[in-house]
């Protein structure tokens, strides 16, 4: 009845309703510092536990997502941290690079693999070039590779030992033409480096110059594509790419930047037939602005039918010319 809202203690019964059986009475405003906020939720790339903050850090210092890296292999397993680029993984890789004649530590077989055409022939050629080959369990073998698919096989590689800037100068002090070098702008795939390392050896460079952030490195894949020229020419890694440049000017070197655009051709650059760094920047984006503000002079290749080359390519067909040039 309309009459019985008056009644004392009726609202209350109606609030316990509603609030449901057992709620907390309110603090009647004694309890509000412990209600302050502690200001806005950080965000995940700031959170350091969180994986976009791993993803960020890996992100800088030139690596890949978490998500996405990995080694030479064939993957890795749902939710599992990828295998290293030390590390190769999975029958046919492993076949492959051992083909290749990347350098090896040690090689894993698991206990109990299932004895496969290549997996003999892997075993048989560790035995052929006295090559290392451990037998462990297959957690053991999950463990290293970081949860990698490695089908009960995988090879480690020794870490790579870069050269510095210095060390290339060095070496073009002792060159006919004083000195040849290959510095690689945001070139970030693996298995361009490799490639560029493989020509820069086959027209007599002294050695590849990459930066230490956004660029590819010596991985696995690398060491592959280089179809072994890696382990005669130096590769050298510098923290600031425009700094080394800035060093191998001081030094004498020309700096030739590769850019669609330019209007001199690389074979008509200045300085070919002198200490010189040929500059390479990614297919995409091409050279960086600081970077070509660093160089002594841009030049192009001239091409018809396309809008740019492979890194790898152009680098060919730059140091072609350089050879040319100091015939």
């Amino acid at each position: 009845m309309a009459g019985n809202q008056q009644r004392r203690g009726a609202g209350a019964k109606k609030a316990g309703k509603f609030a449901g059986k057992g709620s907390a009475a309110g603090s009647g405003g004694h309890g509000k510092r412990g209600l302050r906020g502690r200001g806005p939720t950080p965000r995940a790339e700031d959170r350091p536990y969180h994986k976009a903050y791993k993803d960020k850090q890996r992100a800088a210092q030139g690596g890949r997502p978490a998500s996405r890296q990995g080694g030479s292999g064939q993957g890795s397993r749902a939710g599992s941290k990828p295998a290293g680029p030390e590390w190769v993984v999975g029958r046919n890789p492993v076949l492959e690079a051992l083909h290749a004649g990347l350098p090896v530590t040690t090689a894993y077989v698991a206990e109990g693999a299932e004895h496969d055409s290549r997996l003999r022939e892997i075993l048989s050629y560790a035995a052929d070039h006295n090559m290392p080959m451990l037998q462990t369990t297959r957690g053991e073998l999950d463990r290293m590779t970081g949860g990698a698919v490695h089908q009960g096989v995988a090879i480690r590689l020794p870490e790579y030992d870069y050269a510095g800037v210095q060390d290339l100068i060095a070496a073009g002090t002792e060159a006919p033409h004083g000195g040849l070098v290959v510095a690689l702008d945001k070139v970030t795939d693996p298995r361009n480096l490799g490639a560029i390392i493989r020509s820069a050896a086959a027209f007599g460079a002294q050695g590849v110059l990459i930066p230490s952030r956004r660029s590819a490195s010596m991985t696995a894949a690398a060491w592959k594509s280089s179809a072994g020229a890696a382990a005669r020419i130096p590769v050298a890694m510098a923290s600031n790419l425009n700094q080394a440049l800035t060093t191998l000017g001081k030094a004498g070197y020309t700096i030739v930047g590769l850019a669609g655009e330019a209007d001199s051709d690389i074979a008509a650059a200045p300085g070919l037939d002198g200490p010189l760094v040929i500059v390479v920047g990614s297919e995409g984006e091409g050279l960086a602005r600081l970077t070509r503000d660093n160089c002594d002079t841009l030049a192009s290749i001239p091409i018809t039918g396309v809008e740019s080359l492979n890194a790898s390519v152009a680098a060919s067909i730059a140091l072609y010319e350089v050879a040319r040039a100091r015939a």
